[in-house]
């Protein structure tokens, strides 16, 4: 006697429709064994959408399966299983490597190739289905919130603007308070053109007594949420079950590109205080390894010599035997450096790009040259996407000639080179979005670059250790290290050639 387990699964959608409630597909499922003469062993019942692997009495399923606890899964309909496909295909394979047999109650599941074809496209379409259900939701969903505008209560009150109320004419709008919103644009500039960290511009505004609405005092997590939040480019996010986005109710205070450079500043700063430490490293973050591709870290040697100790600062790479095991590679060879040597070697070349305009005009310019790209590839972008959409229509529609019974081995093929074409279009899009993402920087980062440059070739003999690190991010300096060579590179040519130093007992 077979032994079986029955799965049935509903989704908010599927609830109220006629002939899918869990109890329905539980006595399908449950005479479909009776008949059969299986040992019903296991029986589970869940409320979660087909559209992710991730649920909890499925997951009991699979580790039946992988135990080898039951010989048969018994379901209502395909679709119960998975609404996708691909998990669709992963749930197939994973029954079959177990010897376990999947059985429907309302359809035949054909195991042959054809009828893997269709329960994909089946699948396929299933998943259409519910992606459509979903965007009607959400479509009644942001009409719901539109007719309300931006709600009242504390989600409403913004600094940089006011609030008029759904009650007043063209209420339910945020309007600009050019008072706060000048603090705002402040905020971002001192941020994005002076690097400066949440904690010191909170610092400035209380020392400059910016008032908020609750008094002076403004903390680093405040600044933070500011400089964080999309609504300062006009972007309203309201999340009413699901994040939806509510069109003109904020204006904007901040150009897109600006609050964009910001985050990558937001970012940066983290950074930089995740690596504070007692002991000053300019290098650190930027060294990595041309041997084995892992960065660099830091390193203390200590020497006991007679009655005094000396301590040391080292770079050394963290695949190094000793010092770290959490690399799945070979322990690395590669020449550890002391720190001063290396610092001073790196940024005497780093002086040298920073106090040569030419150098550093021809840069910005070629940078500015790829900025101007981008409107090409994000037509191009657009292509591949429109041509991904038809690949979708086209696999649908395979779904027809197989149920017209056109021949398996003609249906098969199609379907093959519809996946082929897929995985080609899938991969010029990666790198589309690599290039784009690439000239986006580029586009704010030519106007950010020559301020710098400029403030930095004023000062350049008197930087503070702070200001060498903010150079380094800025240039977005790597530092690679083979042996005794040390090469330098960064968003502006920094060396044509590797520097090579001789080598030392």
């Amino acid at each position: 006697m077979k032994t079986a387990a029955v799965y049935c699964r509903v989704s908010t959608e599927d609830q109220e429709r006629e002939g899918t409630s869990l109890q329905t597909q539980l006595e399908a499922c449950l005479k479909h064994c009776q008949d059969k003469g299986y040992n019903l062993a296991h029986r589970f019942s869940e409320a979660y959408s087909g559209l992710t692997l991730e649920r909890p009495k499925l997951n009991e399923l699979r580790e039946l399966v992988r135990s080898e606890q039951i010989d048969v899964v018994v379901i209502y309909c395909l679709d119960r299983l998975s609404r996708d496909p691909t998990h669709g295909v992963i749930l197939m394979q994973e029954l079959e490597k177990h010897h376990v047999t999947l059985e429907a109650v309302t359809e035949d599941v054909d195991n042959s190739e054809l009828g893997k074809l269709i329960s994909y496209i089946r699948g396929f379409a299933s998943k259409l289905e519910a992606e459509k259900i979903r965007e009607r939701t959400m479509r009644g969903k942001k009409a719901k919130a539109q007719q309300g505008r931006v709600p009242c209560g504390g989600y409403a009150r913004l600094y940089g603007y006011d609030y008029i109320r759904v009650s007043e004419k063209n209420g339910g709008r945020r309007v600009v308070n050019e008072n706060e919103a000048k603090w705002v644009r402040q905020m971002f500039t001192w941020l994005v053109d002076d690097g400066m960290s949440c904690l010191a511009i909170a610092t400035k505004l209380n020392s400059l007594h910016v008032s908020s609405r609750y008094g002076n005092y403004r903390s680093r997590g405040v600044v933070h949420r500011i400089l964080s939040n999309p609504a300062y480019i006009g972007v309203t996010i309201y999340r009413q079950g699901e994040l939806i986005e509510l069109p003109n109710v904020t204006p904007k205070i901040i150009d897109k590109a600006v609050f964009e450079a910001a985050q990558r500043q937001l970012k940066v700063n983290y950074e930089k205080a995740k690596r504070s430490m007692k002991r000053q490293y300019l290098l650190h973050g930027h060294i990595y390894c041309r041997q084995c591709g892992n960065p660099y870290r830091t390193h203390i040697v200590v020497q006991h010599k007679k009655y005094n100790t000396y301590q040391y600062r080292r770079y050394v790479c963290s695949a190094t035997s000793g010092i770290s095991n959490s690399f799945p590679v070979d322990h690395c060879h590669n020449k550890g450096w002391s720190a001063d040597k290396l610092e001073t070697l790196v940024w005497v070349q780093i002086e040298r790009v920073l106090d040569d305009p030419e150098l550093i005009i021809t840069e910005l310019e070629k940078q500015r040259q790829d900025a101007n790209e981008l409107g090409v590839l994000e037509t191009e972008l657009k292509q591949v996407a429109r041509q991904l959409k038809e690949i979708d229509r086209d696999q649908a529609q395979l779904l027809q000639w197989a149920l017209k019974g056109f021949p398996e081995d003609h249906v098969i093929a199609e379907n093959k080179k519809l996946n082929a074409a897929r995985e080609s279009l899938k991969a010029q899009k990666t790198e589309l979005e690599t290039k784009i993402k690439a000239s986006q920087d580029a586009a704010i980062s030519v106007p950010k670059l020559e301020h710098f440059v400029g403030l930095m070739r004023e000062k350049l003999s008197m930087l503070d250790f702070e200001t060498k690190r903010m150079a380094l991010d800025m240039l977005d300096i790597k530092v690679w290290i083979d042996g005794y060579n040390v090469e330098v590179t960064g968003v502006i040519p920094i060396s044509d050639y590797v520097i090579a130093t001789p080598q030392s007992r």
